[in-house]
């Protein structure tokens, strides 16, 4: 009886002290999604703003039925596909070298998160000024170097991939980082024993570094595959969704049809399916996890 009069002494205190908290996510998550879930559901645009009558599914059919949303998904998935692959390679191969450095190591991390530790908008406005076609300072060193200046930015062969290089460029420091602290914590052990074996330094990543690092590194992808696929500052500043329609990703898709189309219940529909497709990603990765381990 003892025993139990504790638990439940204990299970009151959690929640005591978890209820704040809690009552904070519902208010500042729970509300503003549950809003937009009824506008998704309602007929209501900013020339009609009214909730009533609500048409069920139907907005979330007519967004479906728009090629153009098709597309967006597609350049997501390729875009998400490529950011996350280019940084955690990139990332990876910086954590190993940092893992091996011994002297300056501090210096080196504070310069790693400066890029991440800039906001998305400053980061885009930079490289904007920088990709410039006729004034920017990279096709400036091109044409010095004899090689022809590029529209980066208004191009629809380059705009995406342009995009994409500057996600790169900004969110691999925090892949650095995960994997940098994974790396730290790894045991030694093994490596002395492979290293007694005759183990290579590319045995000993294949077969000892990589599946070690398995739980932390599938962490970082899904945490930055999220980031990813709802990339919508970058769009809005690099490329506004041009040249036409080569940069336009299912966020900003989600915005053009909501306030440039003036259709909220159908980029709330949009919203929806992109949060949808996120927490699909999320189970699915996690169910990876949980099974493997």
């Amino acid at each position: 009886m003892r025993v139990l009069a504790f638990a439940d002494r204990d299970w009151r205190t959690g929640w005591a002290f978890a209820l704040p908290g809690l009552l904070t996510l519902v208010v500042v998550m729970g509300f503003p999604l549950v809003y937009a879930l009824l506008i998704s559901l309602s007929s209501l645009t900013l020339l009609k703003p009214a909730l009533t009558p609500f048409v069920g599914f139907r907005n979330f059919a007519a967004v479906m039925a728009d090629p153009l949303f098709w597309g967006a998904l597609w350049l997501t998935v390729k875009y998400s596909v490529v950011t996350v692959l280019g940084e955690f390679v990139i990332g990876l191969g910086v954590a190993m070298m940092l893992n091996r450095t011994v002297t300056m190591k501090p210096v080196y991390f504070a310069i790693l998160t400066i890029p991440m530790a800039m906001s998305p908008v400053s980061v885009a406005l930079i490289w904007r000024m920088l990709l410039q076609p006729n004034l920017g300072i990279v096709n400036q060193m091109m044409e010095t170097l004899g090689l022809p200046r590029l529209d980066w930015l208004g191009s629809a062969d380059l705009a995406l991939w342009t995009m994409a290089g500057i996600d790169i460029w900004q969110q691999t420091s925090f892949v650095v980082l995960i994997l940098a602290a994974g790396l730290a914590a790894l045991p030694r052990d093994p490596y002395e024993a492979a290293e007694v074996d005759g183990a290579s330094q590319l045995q000993q990543f294949w077969y000892i570094t990589l599946p070690m690092l398995r739980p932390v590194a599938m962490i970082a992808v899904i945490i930055q595959l999220i980031n990813e696929f709802r990339t919508y500052d970058l769009v809005y500043v690099l490329t506004k969704g041009g040249p036409g329609t080569s940069t336009e990703m299912l966020s900003f898709f989600a915005y053009r049809r909501a306030f440039l189309g003036l259709h909220l219940n159908e980029g709330a529909a949009a919203a929806f399916i992109l949060l949808l497709i996120v927490l699909g990603l999320t189970i699915a990765f996690f169910a990876t996890l949980e099974r493997r381990r």
